[in-house]
């Protein structure tokens, strides 16, 4: 509202002096053109008739200038709406590459409008982008999995194959199934977290007490691999859809076990400061480049596109991860390198009572 007030303030002022302007060329005009035209004609009115014709030959050139201004800004503007329907035509058609290269102010209306029409081209441009690399990224994971589903769904068909190949394709198959029917699970969480309409119920419980749950429950995991466990947890409560966090913790668990070989350490820290609760999950893993520190977030992105595949990755997890934290208001970072290690910290605000359970 202030900036408004403003803009027709100025507004108002330039008019103000554009008119004052005008009146002073025309008065400069009539004053010095009447005497020569007197003279010309060898005949010079009474002061009356003076003041009579001074007036009306002022009036006559202020409304000529006025109108003549007012048509060369009416065609300009003529000029700049149609540049911006034809704009908006070609965004309509998806051709997002559109820009109305015109020097305009900001300030005034009609080049607010013409920066408005850019800057949405511009976004509009990178949001196909991201839909066609997210259609792409999906056909991609859904076409592996079924090329492999059905070339060893024809191995199969062959009368002469053994017992044990058979186990070993029908196995592949199922694999392949699942990792299949995980993409298309998380792919319609995703889309149901950023629809904003999924069911969010946000309840004190402690925090500490449900990531210890998360851990015994995926001992056996950990122990097949011969992980350390180290776990240190503050009694901490937060205000959180319980469900939606105990994914959060099972996914960012899950890959810290995934990816750190036998006989390494996994330690889990729950601790608070400056109301809020922090948790880390640490392990002594393979590590990210930097490269991949900063996309590890992104839809599809796979840090180790080698070791993922086969451990049925979809490079959605993390992605899913981050909208739940940032849905409870969260943050959430990644601090590794690699061969060193990964630790991923979490942010959450803390409840103000803590209940007992």
């Amino acid at each position: 509202m202030r900036r408004s007030s403003a803009a027709r303030a100025r507004t108002a002022v330039l008019i103000l002096l554009a008119a004052t302007a005008i009146m002073l060329l025309c008065t400069y005009v009539a004053y010095t053109g009447l005497p020569y035209l007197y003279s010309l004609l060898g005949a010079e009115p009474d002061p009356y008739w003076k003041q009579v014709i001074f007036a009306t030959v002022f009036f006559i050139l202020f409304v000529g200038c006025v109108g003549a201004i007012s048509s060369l800004m009416s065609k300009r503007h003529m000029i700049v709406w149609d540049m911006i329907q034809d704009a908006m035509r070609r965004i309509a058609k998806g051709d997002f590459s559109v820009s109305i290269d015109l020097p305009m102010d900001e300030k005034d209306r009609l080049g607010t409008i013409v920066s408005n029409v850019n800057q949405m081209a511009v976004e509009l441009g990178a949001l196909e982008k991201m839909r066609q690399e997210f259609i792409s990224n999906v056909s991609h994971e859904i076409q592996s999995p079924l090329t492999s589903i059905q070339g060893f769904a024809k191995a199969i068909k062959q009368e002469n194959l053994s017992p044990e190949a058979r186990l070993r394709y029908i196995t592949i198959i199922e694999t392949e199934s699942e990792r299949l029917s995980k993409i298309s699970d998380n792919l319609l969480k995703l889309t149901s977290l950023e629809s904003k309409h999924h069911p969010f119920e946000q309840i004190p419980y402690r925090l500490d007490k449900q990531l210890r749950n998360v851990v015994l429950a995926s001992e056996p995991k950990w122990l097949e691999k011969k992980l350390d466990m180290e776990v240190e947890l503050e009694p901490l409560t937060v205000r959180a859809d319980r469900d939606l966090m105990s994914q959060v913790w099972i996914n960012l668990l899950s890959n810290a076990i995934k990816f750190t070989p036998e006989g390494g350490t996994i330690r889990i820290g729950l601790s608070s400061g400056e109301g809020r609760a922090r948790v880390s999950v640490a392990d002594t893993g393979i590590g990210l480049t930097e490269e991949d520190r900063q996309h590890v977030f992104e839809r599809f992105y796979k840090a180790d596109k080698s070791r993922t595949s086969s451990a049925g990755g979809s490079g959605l997890g993390l992605s899913i991860v981050q909208k739940i934290i940032e849905m409870h208001g969260g943050e959430i970072s990644v601090e590794s390198r690699l061969g060193e290690g990964t630790v991923f910290l979490v942010t959450l605000l803390l409840e103000a009572q803590e209940p007992d359970a």
